[in-house]
């Protein structure tokens, strides 16, 4: 299919997400044709944390993917602040292509909240007045023991409760929650949402996993949050969240020590001002990717999203 659509698009730039040659190796051909072309600039699109530091090295190494970036790839685009997390510094795979390396910093998701639609207005409309504390946990294949926690710690008098339990949570866990929560009395269990950003951008504080996607949404409106990482068995969101609490933006707990007393006291604190983090790191990635486009094709950044093809692969 990937073949087939480079043939058919013929496209100026080609972005590919996360793996070199693909999740089973799959892009090798593709990338060696459009090389010997030499007319599709190619682009390796990496989040800034992919794991700890000695598994990158063995498996990066041991997949042939050094020499891809080397061989195939005119950039590399890395979502992120190299204040916060570097992977030319972390992993030293990317030694031999430090050249191609470019930061794009992390991506705003404030402009999202243009397209809400009704179904997020009528979500809003219909909380109750005063402070909101949301719980969000991806979506929700490991997230049930966050969320238990979260509907069983005590809410403060003036704070109501939603956790969004995500579509792959099962679904006798999602009835437990919902069981727990009606005790609550100030306490919603929501299964699905088609984009949480409304609710995050209502919100006073967050309590979530820390994958990239909510990082950047707790990042962009700098929200007050505690995140409860994912350790096991890979420390992606872990190493992201320990590098952004020690910045100070972020509050963070281990998932060995969650209980619903420790996001009681949490939710009991008074943390004063919400954390500075638009001035402190770099989310303007949404207006740099634009420029980089640009760079690679030769045409201005005002130009590039109109006349360039761009395919993707994911």
């Amino acid at each position: 299919m990937i073949r087939d659509a480079i043939k058919t698009f013929e496209p100026d730039v080609l972005v590919v997400d996360h793996l070199p040659l693909g999740a089973a190796g799959e892009l090798a051909r593709t990338l060696d044709r459009l090389r010997k072309r030499g007319h599709t600039r190619c682009v390796l699109g990496l989040r800034e944390v992919l794991q700890d530091p000695e598994t990158v090295r063995r498996t990066w190494r041991a997949q042939g993917y050094v020499e891809a970036m080397r061989h195939f790839y005119d950039a590399v685009w890395i979502y992120g602040d190299p204040t916060v997390f570097d992977p030319v510094r972390e992993y030293d795979v990317f030694a031999a292509v430090a050249d191609k390396v470019r930061y794009t910093g992390y991506l705003d998701q404030r402009p999202r909240l243009e397209f809400a639609g009704p179904h997020a207005t009528q979500l809003l409309a219909d909380l109750p007045p005063g402070k909101l504390v949301l719980c969000v946990v991806g979506g929700g294949v490991d997230g049930y023991a966050l969320a238990e926690a979260f509907v069983q710690a005590e809410l403060p008098p003036e704070m109501t409760g939603m956790v969004v339990t995500g579509p792959y949570m099962p679904s006798e866990r999602r009835e437990r929650l919902r069981q727990a929560a009606e005790r609550q009395r100030r306490c919603q269990v929501l299964e699905f949402l088609p984009d949480p950003v409304p609710l995050i951008a209502r919100a006073d504080r967050v309590i979530a996993m820390g994958g990239y996607n909510t990082i950047c949404e707790v990042l962009s409106f700098e929200k007050h949050a505690l995140i409860v990482p994912r350790v096991d068995p890979e420390p992606e969101q872990w190493i992201r969240a320990k590098r952004l609490a020690e910045l100070g933006l972020i509050d963070l707990l281990h998932p060995t020590e969650l209980t619903p007393r420790a996001l009681t006291q949490w939710l009991a604190r008074d943390l004063g001002p919400p954390p500075a983090a638009r001035s402190r790191i770099d989310i303007g990635g949404l207006e740099r990717i634009p420029c980089l486009l640009a760079d690679l094709v030769g045409c201005s950044a005002r130009a590039a999203p109109d006349v360039v093809r761009v395919s993707v692969a994911l």
